[in-house]
């Protein structure tokens, strides 16, 4: 029983360390983005996702990044920068590349709109990350 045990656990680590391994080669390999940035309000309903919106969280939509993607947004005129995790599509204005919370555009030191640069720092499994999944590949990111 203690080996099947064992088996389990070491498959779920290989499979785990397979599934980073390739969210590091996707984010190597997504150009950066530079554009607009706008905040965006929404406390309580729910994000295309599924997860319900909270302006508090360091979150932001993406048009298609997976969800769960955790992306660095730098302020291009103050240099400052955020990790968001993507949970919700948009934005859906010409020329913006993101959407930010207001907590994340806080951390930036804007409100309203900023022009951004972003950068991955860890790609999401193409499957992309759901609330309630329960697989370690799809766990949400602390």
């Amino acid at each position: 029983m203690a080996s099947l045990q064992n088996i389990a656990t070491v498959a779920a680590a290989i499979i785990l360390l397979i599934a980073v391994d390739r969210a590091v080669n996707a984010a190597e390999n997504w150009p950066d983005q530079s554009g607009i940035a706008s905040t965006y309000f929404g406390n309580g309903e729910k994000t295309a996702s599924g997860e319900v919106s909270n302006s508090e969280n360091l979150t932001a939509a993406h048009r298609s990044l997976p969800f769960g993607t955790m992306v660095r947004v730098t302020n291009s005129q103050n240099g400052r920068t955020v990790v968001v995790r993507i949970n919700d599509r948009g934005p859906f204005a010409p020329g913006r590349v993101i959407d930010l919370t207001s907590a994340a555009a806080r951390a930036l030191g804007f409100s309203g709109l900023a022009p951004v640069n972003l950068s991955i720092v860890m790609m999401a499994p193409a499957t992309e990350w759901q609330p309630g999944k329960t697989n370690q590949a799809h766990r949400r990111p602390s």
